[in-house]
């Protein structure tokens, strides 16, 4: 029995990782044939969310309801997690009457914690460190759009923050050039670029990091537990929105994503973002159901080996 964890992208190696993405466009595909299994029949998901979401708990919850499963949803207000007991206790506990779990929470040193305690697979849904999840949808994205993103320039924009770091990992792993531009103050983890060096570049001009990108990618200025910072970020991001005119440094065909939500007139302009020749964030949006299924799969079926 292979217990497996998805923390961050780094807990798959670079094969498992394609496989992921192929079964994701072919869970895709069968659904909208209308072709739908049930092989998670008698599953259960636990979902356990410290911060809210819109995607990531409809993406989870109708995944493992399409899988033939179940899920369900633990907020702090609904556990004794919001009580103070150890994490590791909880994590024995759930674990226990669980077949696989979900968090989203903050410091990953939590969810790290979780797992290390875990007799089930854990899935990192988003912590201040890593959003490895999306990156599992935008690489399905860009496949589907564009073929394999290996050798292709990527270019992210704005603040070094968790999604940047997860794009890192995946420049490693899918093995394309990635260029950070963030503003002076708010680049990525060192100890991230380090650990990925070869595959990625970091500046502090964002037409320098998206001339000649085959994909651009960019999120909110301030993120969920920055709010309080978000009119001095607006002020240092002024220069960082991705709009027609950046994109127009970009190779011809190249695309657009947000993880979202979006904060139009922010971080991208309202006409890019609705821009079907260039944004792909619905199609992005979308994919966090397929690929997050076929993660499920992965893990549970590596559990049973």
């Amino acid at each position: 029995m292979a217990l497996r964890h998805f923390l961050s992208l780094n807990d798959l190696s670079s094969h498992e990782l394609q496989a992921i993405i192929e079964h994701a466009i072919q869970l895709k595909k069968a659904l909208h044939n209308g072709v739908q299994e049930a092989p998670l029949k008698q599953n259960v998901l636990g979902m356990i969310f410290e911060k809210s979401s819109t995607r990531t708990r409809v993406s989870f919850e109708a995944g493992m309801a399409q899988l033939g499963g179940s899920a369900i949803f633990l907020s702090p207000k609904d556990t004794q997690l919001g009580r103070g007991e150890p994490i590791e206790d909880s994590a024995r506990v759930i674990s226990r009457m669980t077949d696989i779990v979900m968090i989203r929470t903050f410091g990953h040193d939590i969810i790290e914690r979780f797992a290390s305690a875990s007799s089930v697979p854990v899935i990192n849904a988003l912590t201040d460190s890593f959003h490895p999840c999306q990156l599992l949808a935008d690489i399905q994205t860009y496949v589907e759009h564009r073929g394999s993103p290996k050798g292709k320039t990527v270019a992210w924009v704005g603040d070094g923050n968790n999604m940047c770091h997860s794009y890192m990992n995946a420049a490693r792993l899918c093995e394309f050039k990635l260029k950070i531009a963030c503003p002076a103050g708010y680049e990525p983890d060192a100890q991230v670029v380090e650990q990925n060096k070869d595959w990625v570049s970091v500046c502090h001009n964002p037409d320098e990091a998206v001339t000649g990108a085959d994909w651009v990618a960019t999120d909110v200025w301030a993120s969920m537990g920055q709010e309080q910072e978000s009119e001095s970020r607006i002020k240092s991001f002024a220069n960082f929105q991705v709009n027609h005119a950046l994109m127009a440094q970009a190779n011809k065909d190249a695309v657009f994503m947000h993880c979202l939500p979006a904060h139009r007139g922010e971080e991208v302009s309202a006409e890019l973002l609705e821009d079907e020749a260039i944004s792909i964030v619905w199609d992005e949006a979308e994919n966090r159901l397929h690929a997050q299924k076929a993660l499920m799969l992965f893990l549970i079926n590596e559990l049973k080996k």
